[in-house]
């Protein structure tokens, strides 16, 4: 799944393919990926629209057209495809095409058709359902430590799936939370209330610093994911213990192992990250 990295990533080439695009026409394919408003609506308000600004908020696209915000989320293995050509031929997971005037097209590909667009007027996508209860960008200008250590005291419950709901900071998905966790030297069944003021610096830290060394090596590529350029994310290259089960941890040797934490499956070094406050659980 296309997590914060990979979608700006991807919000970085469109905004070099498609900005002052003018719509001529919009085929919907698959009508569910059209969340507001119908598909017949959303194609026809889109015609003669021309794309102003590419922006991104969490893992949200924000596509900023003359006059309508249109959102979109990848979900799992949604992808924007940029093509000089109407005539090239039509994959068959393809949804959405956005035909422009100067015969270019961008089309919207997903295999599980789990993606979603939304159209709002414009400047109104920030007050969006989805959006309005996103916590900060992961950055220094928006992240501030004093916040997220007065949230954090809030809630008894582990600090990964707590992370996970993007309300006290966006941006971090499965591979990310592991990463960061690791940095922080935090268990990922931490109750967060139990986090120390140490711990919590760390953790902060770690999460602006992976998150943007990540953006900056274009993401991570598991699996399917390609940018809207074609290319492929290099943050798989440095990562510390997603994906690495068995392997030794990079700081004390110790096995990394995996587990299910809030039924995902989670990496993390049993030594450097270990669990407090409670019995911890036994490793496979």
């Amino acid at each position: 799944m296309p997590e914060l990295p990979e979608v700006e990533t991807v919000r970085r080439g469109l905004e070099r393919l498609v900005l002052n695009k003018t719509v001529q026409e919009v085929n919907v394919l698959w009508p569910r990926i059209i969340e507001s408003p119908s598909a017949e609506d959303f194609a026809a308000l889109l015609i003669g629209e021309t794309i102003e600004k590419m922006e991104r908020r969490g893992k949200f696209l924000i596509f900023r057209f003359s006059h309508y915000d249109m959102l979109s989320h990848l979900r799992m293995e949604g992808k924007y495809e940029f093509h000089e050509h109407a005539q090239d031929a039509l994959d068959k997971h393809t949804h959405v095409i956005f035909k422009f005037t100067d015969g270019t097209e961008l089309r919207y590909l997903d295999v599980r058709k789990f993606g979603r667009m939304s159209l709002v007027p414009s400047g109104e996508a920030l007050l969006h359902r989805s959006l309005a209860k996103l916590g900060p960008e992961p950055t220094q200008d928006y992240f501030e430590l004093a916040p997220f250590q007065q949230k954090l005291r809030k809630y008894h419950k582990a600090i990964k799936p707590l992370l996970l709901e993007q309300t006290l900071v966006v941006g971090l998905g499965n591979i990310y939370v592991d990463e960061t966790l690791w940095q922080a030297e935090i268990h990922p069944e931490q109750p967060a209330d139990t986090l120390t003021n140490k711990e919590i610096e760390r953790l902060h830290s770690a999460i602006i610093d992976v998150l943007d060394r990540a953006v900056k090596a274009g993401g991570s590529t598991i699996r399917t994911y390609m940018n809207a350029l074609g290319e492929a994310g290099k943050f798989q290259r440095q990562l510390h213990v997603y994906g690495r089960t068995g392997e030794p941890c990079e700081r004390c040797g110790t096995l990394i192992v995996k587990i299910k934490v809030a039924q995902r499956g989670t990496h993390f070094c049993p030594n450097c990250q270990k669990l407090r406050n409670r019995k911890p659980r036994e490793h496979k």
